[in-house]
């Protein structure tokens, strides 16, 4: 019989004799599969949710406040590296949870008030507490499960006249009643009237529709942002559209201009891109998270109410596809700027090629002077030359004749002519081809 070993803090995975690495996240991984299960809720119930959005360097000063939290009440606090934490309190439970962006947290109490929102489950939690939770909050909401079944005066008083929207989940083995509207006490409320939940799918259902809350007000934290920048891409957008106009009028006297205007735009675009880019993207996530969970609920209609897959949907995606435009059209604006850009680059290189063809006739032409000038220098060398050559020649036939020398001076000068002027030509031609070899 073969055996095997396997611990959680091995190196190895020992089986028979082979000995196989572990990766260090095999663990880390294994434990993500579990994390953040759904509670198991019992009918009545009440819950406060919250989600508050953190920066990195808050986070531990959010885990100081659970540390000191838990030791409060006498139990064990979670470690640094945890992303969750359950904990009975006694009079109440509390569940946090570490997400990407921010942190939730829920406290659960068994039964209700005297009505259904008259007690909170963070009654029993310190006021001292609350008051020093770290980061900005996102999201929250009061949720109770009960049994009984609400007449339309009831879920009017509970959701304070605003508009109900109610949804048959869970296969009808549930009701639940929202208004995602903000109350007198700056929660939102949400009722889920259980008919053959038990405890797990209780749980499930709350964790589902409290994903839908804290996830649609993620998602719409973008859109804030695309609005006030909607003004300043359409600026950029003109800004383009009169360059490109001008580049069409333009009698390419200023295209390095141009050209100038069209970095600095493409800058801007380029900076505008990279700051929204995460915001936008994390829209996106939350979008697809919120959808999912209102599939998962499996919603039929109640009769009188709008259903709240039909309200998320119609009031959600607009908020979101205006996200979605506006990273649209900025990344149309970077192709259209390429484009100018490219246009207005080789504009430019096909006029300095002009350029430099009419520099390199210009220079062609000066040469073709220069070697008529030089020409015509060699030629008055030679003669001077010559000229010079046929005086001393002269000299040297007066100097014979003295000497006693018969010499005809005419005819020795007549047959000398030819022979200087050609030594003097090969001469000089001879200097001038040393001197260029020199040089090359």
């Amino acid at each position: 019989m073969h055996t095997n070993l396997l611990t959680t803090n091995a190196s190895a995975v020992n089986y028979e004799r082979a000995s196989i690495a572990v990766s260090p996240l095999r663990q880390q991984i294994a434990q993500e599969l579990h994390n953040r299960p759904s509670p198991q809720v019992h009918v009545p119930t009440s819950i406060t949710h919250m989600a508050v959005r953190l920066t990195e360097q808050e986070r531990e000063q959010e885990y100081q406040q659970i540390y000191s939290f838990c030791q409060r009440y006498n139990v064990n606090p979670p470690t640094r590296e945890a992303s969750c934490y359950y904990q009975d309190f006694g009079s109440f439970e509390l569940r946090w949870e570490r997400h990407l962006e921010f942190s939730s947290y829920s406290f659960i109490r068994k039964g209700l008030g005297q009505s259904l929102f008259d007690g909170y489950a963070t009654e029993y939690v310190p006021q001292e507490w609350f008051d020093n939770i770290v980061g900005e909050l996102v999201s929250a909401v009061n949720l109770v499960v009960n049994q009984a079944e609400l007449s339309e005066q009831e879920l009017c008083h509970a959701f304070e006249n605003h508009q109900v929207l109610g949804s048959n989940v869970a296969d009808n083995r549930a009701n639940v009643y929202t208004s995602f509207k903000l109350h007198s006490d700056g929660f939102g409320r949400i009722i889920i009237q259980s008919k053959l939940l038990n405890s797990y799918q209780a749980g499930r259902l709350i964790q589902r529709m409290l994903e839908i809350e804290t996830y649609q007000m993620m998602a719409l934290l973008s859109l804030p942002i695309a609005r006030s920048l909607s003004p300043k891409v359409a600026k950029m957008e003109s800004d383009l559209v009169a360059i490109n106009q001008q580049m069409a009028d333009s009698d390419k006297t200023n295209d390095g201009e141009m050209l100038d205007k069209l970095s600095e735009l493409a800058g801007k675009t380029e900076q505008l891109i990279a700051d929204i880019s995460y915001r936008f993207s994390a829209t996106n996530a939350y979008y697809e998270l919120v959808c999912s969970r209102l599939r998962q609920l499996k919603e039929t209609d109640i009769a009188g109410t709008e259903r709240i897959n039909e309200f998320v949907t119609r009031r959600l995606s607009p908020g979101i596809r205006t996200c979605q435009a506006l990273s649209v059209r900025l990344e149309d604006l970077t192709r259209r700027i390429a484009r100018a850009s490219s246009l207005l680059r080789t504009r430019v290189d096909l006029t300095i090629e002009q350029q430099n063809q009419q520099l390199l006739s210009a220079i062609n032409k000066r040469g073709e002077v220069q070697l008529r000038l030089q020409q015509m220098v060699e030629g008055v060398s030679v003669a001077a030359m010559a000229y010079y050559l046929m005086g001393l020649l002269d000299y040297v036939l007066n100097a014979v004749n003295v000497s006693g020398f018969s010499v005809n001076k005419v005819m020795v000068k007549g047959f000398a002519v030819p022979i200087i002027l050609l030594s003097t030509w090969l001469l000089v031609r001879f200097a001038i081809g040393y001197i260029n070899k020199g040089k090359d």
